[in-house]
């Protein structure tokens, strides 16, 4: 049977520790007398601080003197008086021990004692905070989340200073144990929403979680479009905070879960509330435009092109036939194929080295763009296109994956079924929209339900920080919310 607490005995606990991490060169044992006692203290070599612990730790038990002779007295007695680490607590459960001893804390076991002590001297390597890569802004701070929860933390609350901030400790994956850290401000924050949230949590299968995405699939409706946000910025994370919504943290991610998770909100971002009201209304409505465009432009264009040419003007539908009289492939095939080599471009871009994506990108986009067009395989509008759909897609970065989808989607259907199967798509897309939630909230709240004042502030509009200012709705007091 599998020992589940410490023992009295010293050398039972060492040879539980040691067979437990048979095998680990990292584990470190180092042994003590203390007033003609036993002791030891255990670590793992990497997640510690060794000069912390030879400084707080094995200096002051060494020099402390005379111990008390009952084992629990004297591990008091340590605590008390000896220890000067900052975070120091008891624990005799060997499953939270071994957690915890991966977790960069030392463990002081004493001979006679079924107690062990714990100081967090954690002292691995992180990573310092750099400008985030995927949400870059032009006028907000340049500081990004880093892999490490704690500075996350310390990010978030020297941006809010509101003692009605919480951080709440969690732990996902049976076998790595993942530490994760639910943010939320107290009288904010929907109880009905953090209950269904930590409940999801606590009944995640997986054995192992190595990054926020393990977790999305679990906190997400599963649609086409995702309930469930993701943010780089502790910036923006403080802002969707104020409006009652939830933040997780997971250890070894730069980024925050955010729920509940609004359609809205994937064309808004923190540069439209840093500048003047007109301007962030402009670039709203160019990002709106840019989503339409990608979504719908390949396959209206492929719609009109076989089933409805009778809808462009003479001339267009003229320059169109002569430059498709040139390529010995139907538009439907030209566009296809020219969207599959974007995507293996753009694939290639991303996980070649950093010092030749540059190079990849330009040589496929110029070079075979242009090659394939003067060889006559491709036509020159069908290029246009599916090279305007691919920009317009970089306008709402959030939205690329849905957009990669309903672009194919779309293709085939204008495609077999013209324009007015893209119509009846389009309405179905709609639908599944509008029946969408994100625990309990409207997915393409305030539009549907429709609640003019919020979106004539804060969705079609950028409403001037006077307006905002005197407006306190939270998430889930939108329309067709389950807390109304």
């Amino acid at each position: 049977m599998a020992q589940e607490i410490l023992s009295k005995s010293l050398e039972e606990n060492k040879a539980f520790f040691q067979s437990r991490f048979q095998n680990a060169m990292d584990l470190i044992v180092r042994e003590v007398e203390l007033s003609g006692r036993k002791a030891a203290l255990f670590a793992i070599d990497g997640l510690v601080n060794k000069e912390t612990i030879a400084l707080c730790i094995v200096e002051p038990l060494l020099n402390a003197g005379q111990y008390p002779d009952d084992p629990k007295e004297m591990l008091d007695s340590i605590e008390r008086q000896v220890l000067s680490a900052a975070e120091v607590k008891h624990e005799n459960r060997m499953p939270q021990l071994l957690t915890l001893l991966m977790s960069g804390f030392v463990l002081l076991c004493v001979d006679g004692c079924d107690d062990g002590l714990l100081s967090g001297v954690q002292g691995f390597a992180y990573r310092s905070p750099q400008e985030p890569q995927n949400e870059v802004m032009q006028r907000g701070a340049k500081d990004g989340f880093t892999e490490s929860n704690q500075l996350n933390m310390a990010m978030i609350r020297r941006r809010m200073k509101n003692p009605s901030l919480k951080f709440q400790a969690m732990e996902v994956g049976t076998q790595s144990h993942t530490p994760i850290v639910l943010c939320y401000v107290d009288g904010i924050a929907s109880e009905k929403i953090l209950t269904q949230v930590r409940q999801t949590l606590e009944r995640c299968p997986l054995k192992t979680v190595l990054g926020a995405g393990y977790l999305t699939a679990f906190l997400d409706r599963g649609g086409v479009f995702s309930g469930v946000g993701l943010s780089e910025r502790p910036d923006v994370v403080c802002g969707k905070l104020e409006e009652g919504r939830i933040a997780l943290l997971v250890e070894g991610t730069p980024s925050a879960i955010l729920l509940p998770f609004l359609f809205v909100e994937n064309f808004q971002t923190l540069d439209d509330y840093l500048t003047r009201p007109f301007y962030g209304t402009f670039i709203r409505w160019l990002k709106y435009i840019a989503f339409f465009l990608s979504a719908f432009l390949p396959g209206a264009y492929v719609a009109v092109i076989v089933h409805h040419p009778e809808l462009l003007p003479e001339s267009l539908l003229l320059e169109i036939a002569r430059s498709q009289a040139q390529t010995p492939f139907p538009v439907m095939f030209e566009t296809l194929t020219l969207y599959f080599l974007y995507e293996v471009l753009r694939e290639a871009g991303l996980r070649a080295p950093r010092s030749l994506s540059a190079t990849v990108s330009i040589v496929g986009g110029l070079v075979l763009g242009d090659t394939a067009v003067a060889a006559g395989l491709v036509s020159a509008p069908s290029l246009l296109v599916v090279a305007l759909t691919a920009i317009a897609g970089y306008a709402v970065p959030r939205l690329y994956e849905p957009l990669s989808l309903l672009r194919l989607a779309f293709l085939l259907i204008g495609n077999f079924l013209g324009i007015w199967g893209v119509m009846a798509a389009l309405v179905f897309l709609l639908i599944d929209l509008c029946a969408a939630q994100s625990f309990g909230v409207p997915l393409l709240s305030p539009v549907s339900p429709f609640k003019g004042r919020l979106v004539l502030r804060d969705v079609f509009f950028r409403a001037s920080w006077k307006r905002l200012s005197r407006w306190d709705a939270k998430v889930q007091d939108m329309p067709g919310s389950h807390e109304q």
